[in-house]
């Protein structure tokens, strides 16, 4: 006669594979609801008939192309570390950053949609910044540093040796490096959603700024301690 331990214990295990489509389900339905709630917001929050649409250019089209971009290598790094890294803090971290920014760029896409703009810049990117831009120690960052010209990086974007190097690595090693590359790579998206806050008016990306800088906030600290848990340091 069978026990209650042994109907447990003969239980099978939900098959990996299945659980990683449930997860990729959960971050599709994630990117979905917030090009939903982005235009939604749009429709409802800027509702006002003497407000102009953003052109091509402008802070509100271009900072919606880049920032897109930008948190779409946060989330491809984040998605390497959770399905590669054996650390459970690593995983779940790198999982929160996936389902917060695909949100956010799902947000972004949805505006660019309804004002009828291509989902990246055309050229170089940071074309919206005309001013110098501070950088996450303080510094001034002139335009010529963040727009140098077609094929620049936008600041703490990863370059494709370091996602080489990040792919090649395992244990210890590939979390210490997740975590130096998204640090920085939050930083730089830090100082962006900064410039794009003090230089438009629009709420609704008013709010989405603060989003983001309460959320990668939030991560940049938690990675810091995680980094120093683990005997390294940032990047310099």
């Amino acid at each position: 006669m069978s026990t209650e331990a042994d109907v447990e214990t003969d239980a099978p295990e939900q098959p990996t594979w299945s659980r990683w489509v449930i997860i990729g389900g959960t971050l599709l339905a994630v990117l979905l609801i917030g090009a939903t709630a982005g235009m939604f917001l749009t429709r409802t929050i800027d509702d006002d008939p003497a407000a102009a649409t953003p052109v091509a250019g402008s802070v509100e089209v271009g900072f919606s192309q880049d920032m897109s971009t930008h948190h779409l290598q946060a989330v491809t790094m984040a998605g390497w570390a959770r399905d590669h890294s054996t650390d459970p803090e690593i995983r779940q971290l790198a999982f929160d950053i996936e389902r917060t920014q695909l949100e956010q760029v799902g947000r972004m896409k949805g505006w660019l949609m309804l004002w009828d703009q291509p989902e990246q810049a055309i050229g170089a990117p940071m074309k919206w910044m005309t001013e110098p831009m501070a950088g996450h120690d303080g510094m001034a960052m002139g335009t010529s540093s963040v727009n140098p010209g077609a094929g620049a990086l936008m600041p703490g974007m990863a370059t494709e040796a370091e996602l080489a190097k990040l792919r090649s690595l395992s244990g210890k090693e590939l979390d210490v490096y997740f975590l130096q590359l998204m640090l920085r790579h939050h930083q730089g998206g830090t100082a962006m959603a900064q410039y794009a806050a003090s230089h438009s008016s629009m709420p609704a990306l008013q709010a989405l700024v603060r989003s983001i800088l309460t959320s990668q906030g939030a991560e940049m600290d938690q990675m810091k301690l995680m980094l120093s848990g683990r005997g390294a340091q940032p990047l310099p």
